[in-house]
Protein backbone atom coordinates (compact mmCIF):
# COMPACT_ATOMS: atom_id res chain seq x y z
CA UNK A 1 0.00 0.00 0.00
CA UNK A 2 1.20 3.80 -0.93
CA UNK A 3 0.58 6.23 1.55
CA UNK A 4 0.72 8.71 -1.33
CA UNK A 5 -2.34 7.44 -3.01
CA UNK A 6 -4.49 8.44 0.11
CA UNK A 7 -2.86 10.86 2.51
CA UNK A 8 -1.78 14.50 1.58
CA UNK A 9 0.14 17.44 2.73
CA UNK A 10 -2.13 19.68 4.86
CA UNK A 11 -3.82 17.16 6.30
CA UNK A 12 -4.00 17.91 10.13
CA UNK A 13 -5.56 17.67 13.77
CA UNK A 14 -5.58 19.54 17.15
CA UNK A 15 -6.20 17.76 20.29
CA UNK A 16 -6.85 19.23 24.05
CA UNK A 17 -5.70 17.95 27.18
CA UNK A 18 -5.75 19.38 30.50
CA UNK A 19 -2.94 18.76 32.57
CA UNK A 20 -2.57 15.76 35.67
CA UNK A 21 -0.31 15.28 38.15
CA UNK A 22 0.05 11.92 36.37
CA UNK A 23 1.74 13.24 32.91
CA UNK A 24 4.13 15.60 35.11
CA UNK A 25 7.86 14.95 35.76
CA UNK A 26 7.72 15.33 39.38
CA UNK A 27 5.16 11.86 39.15
CA UNK A 28 7.52 10.36 37.66
CA UNK A 29 11.06 11.35 38.97
CA UNK A 30 10.92 11.91 42.86
CA UNK A 31 12.06 15.81 44.01
CA UNK A 32 11.28 17.16 40.41
CA UNK A 33 8.55 19.77 39.58
CA UNK A 34 4.73 18.82 39.23
CA UNK A 35 5.47 20.80 35.22
CA UNK A 36 4.09 18.61 31.86
CA UNK A 37 6.62 16.40 31.24
CA UNK A 38 8.75 16.02 28.25
CA UNK A 39 7.99 12.27 26.99
CA UNK A 40 4.14 13.30 27.66
CA UNK A 41 3.95 16.32 25.06
CA UNK A 42 5.83 14.02 22.64
CA UNK A 43 2.58 11.20 23.28
CA UNK A 44 0.53 13.95 22.96
CA UNK A 45 1.67 15.01 19.46
CA UNK A 46 2.40 11.43 18.49
CA UNK A 47 -1.85 11.30 19.04
CA UNK A 48 -2.38 14.41 17.53
CA UNK A 49 -0.28 13.37 14.27
CA UNK A 50 -2.16 10.00 14.11
CA UNK A 51 -5.63 12.04 14.44
CA UNK A 52 -4.76 13.39 11.48
CA UNK A 53 -4.98 10.89 9.10
CA UNK A 54 -6.40 8.26 10.56
CA UNK A 55 -9.63 8.54 8.89
CA UNK A 56 -8.07 8.16 5.82
CA UNK A 57 -6.53 4.70 6.27
CA UNK A 58 -7.65 1.68 5.24
CA UNK A 59 -9.23 -1.21 7.24
CA UNK A 60 -6.75 -2.74 9.25
CA UNK A 61 -3.58 -0.85 8.63
CA UNK A 62 -2.72 1.80 11.24
CA UNK A 63 0.42 4.21 11.88
CA UNK A 64 3.43 3.80 14.15
CA UNK A 65 5.40 6.30 15.22
CA UNK A 66 9.05 5.92 13.89
CA UNK A 67 10.87 9.04 14.38
CA UNK A 68 10.75 12.16 16.87
CA UNK A 69 12.49 15.56 16.94
CA UNK A 70 10.86 17.75 19.32
CA UNK A 71 11.93 20.88 21.34
CA UNK A 72 10.37 21.55 24.84
CA UNK A 73 10.43 25.30 24.75
CA UNK A 74 8.33 26.11 28.37
CA UNK A 75 7.06 24.72 31.17
CA UNK A 76 2.90 23.62 31.75
CA UNK A 77 1.76 23.64 35.00
CA UNK A 78 -0.86 20.99 36.62
CA UNK A 79 -3.90 22.03 35.45
CA UNK A 80 -2.74 23.99 32.57
CA UNK A 81 -4.74 23.42 28.92
CA UNK A 82 -2.51 22.40 26.50
CA UNK A 83 -3.19 22.34 23.00
CA UNK A 84 -1.30 20.35 20.30
CA UNK A 85 -1.60 20.12 16.66
CA UNK A 86 -0.40 18.50 14.02
CA UNK A 87 0.33 18.54 10.04
CA UNK A 88 0.90 16.15 7.34
CA UNK A 89 4.18 18.43 5.43
CA UNK A 90 5.22 14.93 3.32
CA UNK A 91 4.47 11.76 2.19
CA UNK A 92 6.23 8.56 1.40
CA UNK A 93 5.49 5.77 0.33
CA UNK A 94 4.99 4.10 3.81
CA UNK A 95 6.28 7.10 5.84
CA UNK A 96 4.19 10.39 7.06
CA UNK A 97 5.99 13.28 8.17
CA UNK A 98 4.01 15.99 10.11
CA UNK A 99 5.10 19.43 11.86
CA UNK A 100 3.79 19.25 15.28
CA UNK A 101 3.33 22.14 18.04
CA UNK A 102 1.89 22.51 21.84
CA UNK A 103 0.69 25.49 22.99
CA UNK A 104 -0.72 27.25 26.50
CA UNK A 105 -2.91 30.01 25.14
CA UNK A 106 -0.70 31.75 22.36
CA UNK A 107 2.48 30.42 24.34
CA UNK A 108 3.75 28.22 22.55
CA UNK A 109 5.42 25.14 24.65
CA UNK A 110 6.86 22.90 22.13
CA UNK A 111 7.58 22.14 18.14
CA UNK A 112 9.18 19.86 16.23
CA UNK A 113 8.89 16.72 13.24
CA UNK A 114 7.37 13.67 14.14
CA UNK A 115 7.20 10.54 11.58
CA UNK A 116 4.81 7.80 11.46
CA UNK A 117 5.29 4.40 9.49
CA UNK A 118 1.79 2.62 7.69
CA UNK A 119 1.47 -1.18 9.12
CA UNK A 120 -0.48 -3.52 8.01
CA UNK A 121 -1.84 -5.09 11.14
CA UNK A 122 -2.59 -8.56 10.56
CA UNK A 123 1.08 -9.05 9.31
CA UNK A 124 2.74 -6.90 11.90
CA UNK A 125 1.30 -9.28 14.61
CA UNK A 126 2.16 -12.10 12.29
CA UNK A 127 5.61 -11.17 12.12
CA UNK A 128 6.11 -10.64 15.92
CA UNK A 129 4.11 -13.63 16.37
CA UNK A 130 1.10 -12.57 18.36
Amino acid sequence: MDARDFIKAGMSAERTLVVPAERTVGHFVPGMPFVYATPMMILEMEMTAGDAIRAALQPGWVTVGTEVDIRHLAAALVGATVRTTAKVVAVERRVIRFEVEAFEGTRKLGEGRHARGLVNVEMFNKRLGA
